[in-house]
């Protein structure tokens, strides 16, 4: 079952336009799904097209607790699923000092737990949005462990027992692709791909998220970063960039995107050295002057 009030995609893309996310059909149909059958849900794309804040959003407009376990190169499950607080023990080893005062069961009960964000997420159950950001930047070995919590929602302390969620929470995993992940996870999961929108659909976007800029800004900011996006740069601007460039120019008080607004601001925009120097080779014509 949905969330109360989420009984179709239409309505669920209201929901989420109304926390200032504009999600296409694809989107929204991929999320009603997820939700509606209980399966994690896989978005892969370029950076900056809205995977991680669909999951932020999520979490806000469903009233859910958001939990983010950020993979990164080398991380290992204690690191996601739980630690024990070793300084934490050591003091209470210390404060017992009485002969027979403790035993070493006491030193792995729950006071002495540090919840980590998978086991959060299992014990909060569907009250949570779990976000499993980047999962490509994590290792092989870490995947298969994803694979195998996903697919029962329970996790194994063997000195206390085992905890599983009465019901799964919502689980968004997000991929730049910087590897191939594995046929096994993209089957537990309901998956999309989420490419640079259209521009008039990015134009909405903009407005959407930044309601101080006109119309006309938008779509001559729109227009440069389509155009940007069709150079060889080594990282391409997202919709998130699209975003800050007309943010920035609101705030600046500028009414028009010029060739030397475009190159006092590019920073807004482009990330990059090498990209900042092919753009600026080229700003005439990716912001025609007038």
């Amino acid at each position: 079952m949905t969330s109360p009030g989420l009984g179709s995609v239409a309505e669920l893309t209201e929901v989420l336009r109304g926390g200032s996310y504009l999600a296409d059909r694809g989107l929204a149909t991929a999320v009603y799904v997820a939700l509606s059958l209980r399966r994690p849900l896989l978005l892969e794309g370029e950076v900056g097209v809205g995977k991680t804040e669909i999951a932020k959003v999520l979490a806000a407009v469903l009233n859910r607790d958001l939990i983010r376990l950020q993979c990164y190169e080398g991380i290992d499950t204690s690191q996601a699923l739980y630690e024990w607080d070793y300084a934490r023990q050591l003091l209470h080893i210390r404060a017992l000092s009485a002969p027979g005062a403790t035993e070493v069961s006491e030193l792995f009960g729950p006071e002495f737990l540090l919840e980590r964000p998978l086991l959060s997420a299992v014990r909060a159950g569907d009250r949570a949005v779990l976000l499993i950001d980047e999962v490509d930047r994590a290792d092989d070995e870490f995947e298969a462990f994803l694979l195998e919590v996903l697919s029962d929602f329970q996790i194994s302390i063997p000195e206390i027992g085992t905890v599983a969620a009465a019901s799964p929470p919502l689980v968004v995993l997000t991929s730049n692709r910087t590897r191939e992940l594995h046929d096994a996870l993209k089957r537990r999961c309901m998956y999309h791909w989420i490419d640079y929108p259209p521009a008039e659909r990015e134009v909405e976007i903009v407005l959407l998220r930044a309601p101080s800029v006109s119309e006309t800004l938008a779509r001559k900011v729109v227009a440069a970063v389509t155009r940007l996006r069709e150079l060889d740069l080594a990282k391409p601007p997202g919709v998130a960039e699209t975003i800050d460039w007309a943010r920035t120019l609101d705030f600046l008080g500028e009414t028009v995107l010029s060739p030397a607004v475009a190159s006092d601001t590019l920073g807004a925009v482009v990330k990059e050295r090498d990209d900042l120097a092919l753009v600026r080779e080229s700003l005439g014509e990716i912001v025609p002057d007038g």
